[in-house]
Protein backbone atom coordinates (compact mmCIF):
# COMPACT_ATOMS: atom_id res chain seq x y z
CA UNK A 1 0.00 0.00 0.00
CA UNK A 2 1.12 3.64 -1.03
CA UNK A 3 1.03 5.81 1.53
CA UNK A 4 0.01 9.35 0.03
CA UNK A 5 1.59 11.72 2.39
CA UNK A 6 3.84 11.04 5.59
CA UNK A 7 5.43 14.08 8.02
CA UNK A 8 7.41 13.84 10.74
CA UNK A 9 8.43 17.01 13.38
CA UNK A 10 10.97 17.40 15.74
CA UNK A 11 11.90 20.61 17.78
CA UNK A 12 15.19 22.49 17.58
CA UNK A 13 16.59 20.68 21.02
CA UNK A 14 15.76 17.24 19.21
CA UNK A 15 18.64 17.32 16.64
CA UNK A 16 21.69 17.64 19.31
CA UNK A 17 23.37 14.62 16.51
CA UNK A 18 23.69 16.72 13.85
CA UNK A 19 25.36 19.88 15.83
CA UNK A 20 26.29 21.91 12.69
CA UNK A 21 22.68 21.31 11.41
CA UNK A 22 21.38 22.49 14.76
CA UNK A 23 23.87 25.88 14.73
CA UNK A 24 22.51 26.66 11.28
CA UNK A 25 18.95 26.47 12.05
CA UNK A 26 19.78 28.42 15.64
CA UNK A 27 16.84 30.99 14.54
CA UNK A 28 14.27 28.15 14.01
CA UNK A 29 12.54 26.62 16.48
CA UNK A 30 10.87 23.52 14.66
CA UNK A 31 12.04 20.51 11.63
CA UNK A 32 8.95 18.76 9.97
CA UNK A 33 10.56 16.09 7.52
CA UNK A 34 7.52 15.32 4.62
CA UNK A 35 7.83 12.36 2.42
CA UNK A 36 4.64 12.22 -0.30
CA UNK A 37 3.87 10.29 -3.38
CA UNK A 38 3.33 11.46 -6.71
CA UNK A 39 0.86 10.48 -9.01
CA UNK A 40 2.82 9.66 -12.13
CA UNK A 41 6.82 8.98 -12.22
CA UNK A 42 8.27 12.48 -12.74
CA UNK A 43 11.95 13.19 -13.32
CA UNK A 44 13.03 9.96 -12.91
CA UNK A 45 11.46 9.83 -9.13
CA UNK A 46 8.01 8.28 -7.33
CA UNK A 47 8.38 10.18 -4.27
CA UNK A 48 9.13 13.68 -3.29
CA UNK A 49 10.62 14.56 0.10
CA UNK A 50 12.05 17.55 2.05
CA UNK A 51 12.80 19.59 5.22
CA UNK A 52 10.47 22.44 6.61
CA UNK A 53 11.96 24.63 9.35
CA UNK A 54 10.08 27.11 11.18
CA UNK A 55 11.70 30.50 11.87
CA UNK A 56 9.98 33.67 13.59
CA UNK A 57 8.49 35.12 9.75
CA UNK A 58 7.21 31.47 9.13
CA UNK A 59 7.84 28.17 7.42
CA UNK A 60 10.49 27.67 4.77
CA UNK A 61 11.54 24.70 2.89
CA UNK A 62 14.78 22.76 2.04
CA UNK A 63 14.45 20.07 -0.85
CA UNK A 64 17.41 19.59 -2.86
CA UNK A 65 17.21 16.32 -5.06
CA UNK A 66 18.74 13.92 -3.78
CA UNK A 67 21.52 13.76 -6.82
CA UNK A 68 22.68 17.30 -5.47
CA UNK A 69 25.86 17.66 -3.43
CA UNK A 70 26.69 20.18 -0.59
CA UNK A 71 27.96 23.03 -2.69
CA UNK A 72 24.71 22.74 -4.77
CA UNK A 73 22.27 21.96 -1.42
CA UNK A 74 23.66 25.20 0.06
CA UNK A 75 21.22 27.32 -1.88
CA UNK A 76 18.26 25.29 -1.17
CA UNK A 77 19.13 25.36 2.42
CA UNK A 78 19.93 29.00 2.31
CA UNK A 79 16.28 29.68 0.25
CA UNK A 80 14.30 27.93 3.14
CA UNK A 81 16.29 29.84 6.26
CA UNK A 82 15.68 32.75 4.56
CA UNK A 83 12.06 31.95 4.14
CA UNK A 84 11.78 30.99 7.75
CA UNK A 85 13.40 33.72 9.37
CA UNK A 86 13.28 36.90 6.65
CA UNK A 87 9.85 38.47 5.78
CA UNK A 88 9.16 38.40 1.80
CA UNK A 89 9.60 41.60 0.56
CA UNK A 90 6.34 43.66 -0.41
CA UNK A 91 4.52 42.31 -3.62
CA UNK A 92 2.55 43.99 -6.65
CA UNK A 93 -0.47 41.00 -7.41
CA UNK A 94 -2.18 38.65 -4.40
CA UNK A 95 -2.28 36.10 -7.35
CA UNK A 96 0.22 34.43 -9.58
CA UNK A 97 -1.04 32.54 -12.95
CA UNK A 98 0.72 29.31 -13.89
CA UNK A 99 0.43 26.74 -16.37
CA UNK A 100 -0.39 23.03 -16.62
CA UNK A 101 2.41 20.76 -16.45
CA UNK A 102 1.77 17.31 -18.07
CA UNK A 103 4.54 14.47 -17.48
CA UNK A 104 5.51 11.71 -19.59
CA UNK A 105 2.19 10.00 -20.19
CA UNK A 106 -0.74 8.57 -23.14
CA UNK A 107 -2.43 11.53 -25.20
CA UNK A 108 -5.48 10.44 -23.10
CA UNK A 109 -4.07 10.99 -19.88
CA UNK A 110 -2.65 14.67 -21.21
CA UNK A 111 -6.21 15.66 -21.89
CA UNK A 112 -7.50 14.50 -18.39
CA UNK A 113 -4.98 16.95 -16.69
CA UNK A 114 -5.61 19.54 -18.36
CA UNK A 115 -9.49 18.88 -18.20
CA UNK A 116 -8.41 19.28 -14.42
CA UNK A 117 -6.99 22.50 -14.82
CA UNK A 118 -9.43 25.07 -15.61
CA UNK A 119 -9.10 28.33 -16.39
CA UNK A 120 -5.56 27.40 -16.71
CA UNK A 121 -4.04 28.96 -20.32
CA UNK A 122 -0.59 27.44 -20.76
CA UNK A 123 0.42 24.00 -20.67
CA UNK A 124 4.13 22.68 -19.99
CA UNK A 125 4.70 19.09 -21.71
CA UNK A 126 7.35 17.09 -20.87
CA UNK A 127 9.54 15.57 -23.91
CA UNK A 128 12.56 14.00 -24.12
CA UNK A 129 12.70 10.97 -21.52
CA UNK A 130 14.83 8.06 -21.86
CA UNK A 131 13.39 5.56 -24.09
CA UNK A 132 10.36 7.57 -25.52
CA UNK A 133 10.92 8.32 -29.12
CA UNK A 134 9.58 11.42 -30.63
CA UNK A 135 6.34 10.30 -32.18
CA UNK A 136 4.85 9.99 -28.69
CA UNK A 137 5.95 13.37 -27.82
CA UNK A 138 4.44 14.52 -30.64
CA UNK A 139 1.25 12.99 -29.91
CA UNK A 140 1.46 14.78 -26.23
CA UNK A 141 2.14 17.37 -27.31
CA UNK A 142 -1.14 17.57 -30.15
CA UNK A 143 -3.54 16.45 -27.67
CA UNK A 144 -2.77 19.11 -25.09
CA UNK A 145 -2.94 21.96 -27.93
CA UNK A 146 -6.30 20.18 -29.08
CA UNK A 147 -7.56 20.27 -25.09
CA UNK A 148 -7.07 23.78 -24.89
CA UNK A 149 -8.05 24.82 -28.08
CA UNK A 150 -11.52 22.94 -27.12
CA UNK A 151 -11.55 24.51 -23.43
CA UNK A 152 -11.33 28.47 -24.86
CA UNK A 153 -7.47 28.52 -26.24
CA UNK A 154 -4.23 28.53 -24.76
CA UNK A 155 -0.37 27.86 -25.42
CA UNK A 156 1.84 24.90 -25.13
CA UNK A 157 5.76 25.20 -23.86
CA UNK A 158 7.79 21.63 -23.71
CA UNK A 159 10.48 21.23 -21.56
CA UNK A 160 13.38 18.77 -22.52
CA UNK A 161 15.84 19.15 -19.44
CA UNK A 162 18.78 19.47 -21.61
CA UNK A 163 18.50 15.88 -23.11
CA UNK A 164 18.76 16.87 -26.31
CA UNK A 165 21.87 17.26 -28.69
CA UNK A 166 22.13 20.42 -31.06
CA UNK A 167 20.66 18.25 -34.43
CA UNK A 168 18.38 16.42 -32.82
CA UNK A 169 17.27 19.25 -30.59
CA UNK A 170 16.74 21.47 -34.00
CA UNK A 171 14.74 18.64 -35.40
CA UNK A 172 13.01 17.65 -32.72
CA UNK A 173 11.35 21.51 -32.18
CA UNK A 174 10.34 21.88 -35.39
CA UNK A 175 8.03 18.64 -34.97
CA UNK A 176 6.54 19.61 -31.71
CA UNK A 177 6.17 23.14 -33.07
CA UNK A 178 4.13 21.57 -35.88
CA UNK A 179 2.04 19.39 -33.32
CA UNK A 180 1.45 22.67 -31.36
CA UNK A 181 0.22 24.70 -33.86
CA UNK A 182 3.11 26.72 -32.58
CA UNK A 183 5.00 26.45 -29.31
CA UNK A 184 5.02 29.22 -27.28
CA UNK A 185 8.89 28.49 -25.85
CA UNK A 186 10.89 24.80 -25.51
CA UNK A 187 12.54 24.96 -22.37
CA UNK A 188 16.28 23.84 -21.86
CA UNK A 189 16.70 21.99 -25.19
CA UNK A 190 20.03 21.16 -24.63
CA UNK A 191 22.81 20.42 -21.47
CA UNK A 192 25.41 23.39 -22.63
CA UNK A 193 25.41 27.14 -23.09
CA UNK A 194 27.23 26.75 -26.30
CA UNK A 195 24.31 24.06 -27.67
CA UNK A 196 21.69 26.37 -26.23
CA UNK A 197 23.05 29.38 -28.48
CA UNK A 198 22.65 27.12 -31.24
CA UNK A 199 19.57 25.56 -31.32
CA UNK A 200 18.28 29.35 -30.63
CA UNK A 201 19.82 30.17 -33.99
CA UNK A 202 18.70 27.11 -35.87
CA UNK A 203 15.04 27.61 -34.84
CA UNK A 204 11.85 29.86 -34.95
CA UNK A 205 10.42 29.18 -31.53
CA UNK A 206 11.79 31.15 -28.16
CA UNK A 207 13.97 29.23 -26.35
CA UNK A 208 14.22 28.99 -22.14
CA UNK A 209 16.70 28.46 -19.79
CA UNK A 210 16.26 26.67 -16.64
CA UNK A 211 19.22 24.20 -15.88
CA UNK A 212 21.51 26.70 -17.08
CA UNK A 213 20.34 29.18 -14.89
CA UNK A 214 19.88 27.26 -11.45
CA UNK A 215 22.72 24.69 -12.04
CA UNK A 216 25.13 27.44 -12.75
CA UNK A 217 27.60 29.23 -10.94
CA UNK A 218 26.70 32.17 -12.81
CA UNK A 219 23.13 32.35 -13.65
CA UNK A 220 23.64 35.11 -16.20
CA UNK A 221 26.41 33.55 -18.27
CA UNK A 222 22.97 31.87 -20.53
CA UNK A 223 22.18 35.67 -20.68
CA UNK A 224 25.48 37.04 -22.04
CA UNK A 225 25.82 34.00 -24.51
CA UNK A 226 22.74 34.85 -26.28
CA UNK A 227 21.48 31.66 -25.62
CA UNK A 228 17.95 32.28 -24.21
CA UNK A 229 15.06 34.02 -24.96
CA UNK A 230 13.86 33.93 -21.89
CA UNK A 231 15.07 32.31 -18.15
CA UNK A 232 13.02 30.02 -15.66
CA UNK A 233 13.92 30.81 -12.27
CA UNK A 234 13.46 28.94 -9.20
CA UNK A 235 13.97 30.22 -5.78
CA UNK A 236 15.32 27.16 -3.61
CA UNK A 237 17.83 26.70 -6.59
CA UNK A 238 19.16 30.26 -6.58
CA UNK A 239 19.19 30.56 -2.84
CA UNK A 240 16.34 32.78 -1.85
CA UNK A 241 13.87 35.04 -3.03
CA UNK A 242 16.17 37.77 -2.71
CA UNK A 243 18.75 36.21 -4.63
CA UNK A 244 16.29 34.93 -7.37
CA UNK A 245 14.69 38.86 -7.54
CA UNK A 246 18.31 39.75 -8.65
CA UNK A 247 18.97 37.31 -11.20
CA UNK A 248 15.63 38.14 -12.76
CA UNK A 249 16.37 42.24 -12.23
CA UNK A 250 19.91 41.88 -13.62
CA UNK A 251 18.54 39.43 -16.76
CA UNK A 252 17.11 41.56 -18.69
CA UNK A 253 14.70 39.05 -20.53
CA UNK A 254 11.41 37.87 -19.58
CA UNK A 255 11.20 35.76 -16.52
CA UNK A 256 9.14 32.36 -15.49
CA UNK A 257 8.79 31.82 -11.81
CA UNK A 258 9.11 27.84 -11.74
CA UNK A 259 8.74 25.03 -9.00
CA UNK A 260 11.17 22.33 -8.19
CA UNK A 261 8.12 19.70 -6.97
CA UNK A 262 8.00 21.52 -3.91
CA UNK A 263 5.30 21.16 -0.92
CA UNK A 264 2.79 24.08 -1.03
CA UNK A 265 5.46 25.81 1.67
CA UNK A 266 8.42 25.73 -1.01
CA UNK A 267 5.56 27.34 -3.74
CA UNK A 268 4.73 29.73 -0.96
CA UNK A 269 8.63 30.92 -1.77
CA UNK A 270 8.07 30.78 -5.50
CA UNK A 271 4.82 32.52 -5.32
CA UNK A 272 6.44 35.35 -3.17
CA UNK A 273 8.69 35.74 -5.80
CA UNK A 274 6.53 35.85 -8.85
CA UNK A 275 4.08 38.57 -6.78
CA UNK A 276 7.65 40.79 -6.40
CA UNK A 277 8.20 40.81 -10.31
CA UNK A 278 7.02 44.12 -11.70
CA UNK A 279 5.82 42.14 -14.88
CA UNK A 280 4.88 38.50 -15.39
CA UNK A 281 4.28 37.87 -18.81
CA UNK A 282 4.20 34.73 -19.22
CA UNK A 283 2.24 32.23 -16.78
CA UNK A 284 4.16 30.80 -14.02
CA UNK A 285 5.42 27.25 -13.16
CA UNK A 286 3.89 27.11 -9.99
CA UNK A 287 0.83 24.82 -10.54
CA UNK A 288 2.88 21.60 -9.80
CA UNK A 289 0.90 20.53 -6.59
CA UNK A 290 -1.32 18.34 -8.66
CA UNK A 291 1.67 15.95 -9.69
CA UNK A 292 1.57 15.03 -5.94
CA UNK A 293 -0.74 12.97 -4.06
CA UNK A 294 -1.44 14.98 -1.20
CA UNK A 295 0.26 18.43 0.61
CA UNK A 296 1.71 18.95 4.17
CA UNK A 297 -0.89 21.63 4.48
CA UNK A 298 -4.35 21.40 5.10
CA UNK A 299 -5.01 24.73 3.07
CA UNK A 300 -2.46 23.88 0.26
CA UNK A 301 -1.54 25.57 -2.80
CA UNK A 302 -4.01 24.44 -5.50
CA UNK A 303 -4.74 25.95 -9.16
CA UNK A 304 -7.93 27.73 -8.75
CA UNK A 305 -9.04 29.90 -12.00
CA UNK A 306 -5.46 29.77 -13.93
CA UNK A 307 -4.13 31.20 -10.84
CA UNK A 308 -2.71 30.32 -7.09
CA UNK A 309 -2.58 32.83 -3.78
CA UNK A 310 0.58 34.64 -2.78
CA UNK A 311 0.45 33.70 0.78
CA UNK A 312 2.42 31.83 3.50
CA UNK A 313 1.46 28.16 4.31
CA UNK A 314 2.22 25.78 7.08
CA UNK A 315 2.36 22.04 7.34
CA UNK A 316 -0.84 21.56 9.75
CA UNK A 317 -2.07 18.13 7.37
CA UNK A 318 -4.01 16.29 10.55
CA UNK A 319 -3.80 12.95 8.89
CA UNK A 320 -0.67 12.07 7.60
CA UNK A 321 1.44 9.42 8.66
CA UNK A 322 4.78 9.50 10.14
CA UNK A 323 7.90 9.72 7.91
CA UNK A 324 10.13 6.38 8.37
CA UNK A 325 12.78 7.09 10.53
CA UNK A 326 15.50 5.57 8.37
CA UNK A 327 14.44 9.14 5.70
CA UNK A 328 14.22 11.46 8.68
CA UNK A 329 17.98 9.78 9.49
CA UNK A 330 18.76 10.61 6.05
CA UNK A 331 17.37 14.09 5.45
CA UNK A 332 19.43 14.92 9.04
CA UNK A 333 22.45 13.90 8.03
CA UNK A 334 22.35 15.19 4.63
CA UNK A 335 21.49 18.79 5.51
CA UNK A 336 23.94 18.30 8.70
CA UNK A 337 26.71 17.74 5.81
CA UNK A 338 25.44 20.85 4.08
CA UNK A 339 25.34 22.99 7.43
CA UNK A 340 28.46 21.79 7.88
CA UNK A 341 30.32 22.57 4.13
CA UNK A 342 28.56 25.91 4.39
CA UNK A 343 30.45 26.98 7.80
CA UNK A 344 34.08 26.16 6.12
CA UNK A 345 33.05 27.94 2.94
CA UNK A 346 32.82 30.96 4.91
Amino acid sequence: MVVPVCVSSLRLSELASYPDLQRALGACDEVAVYDIALRRRFRRIDRRSGVLIRGEAGWGEISPFWDYGPAESARWFAAGLEAATVPFPPVARDRVPVNATVPVCDPAAAVGIVAAHPGVRAVKVKVADPGVELREDCARVAAVAEALAAGGGGVVRVDANGAWEVDEAARAIRELDAAAGGLEYVEQPCAEVEEMARVRRAVNVAVAADESVRRAGDPLAVVRAGACDLIVTKVQPLGGVRAALAVAEEAGVPVVVSSAVDSSVGLAMGAHLAAVLPELPHPCGLGTLSLLTGDVSSTPLTVREGAIDVRRVAPDVADAAPVTPELVSRWLRRLDEVAAWMESAR
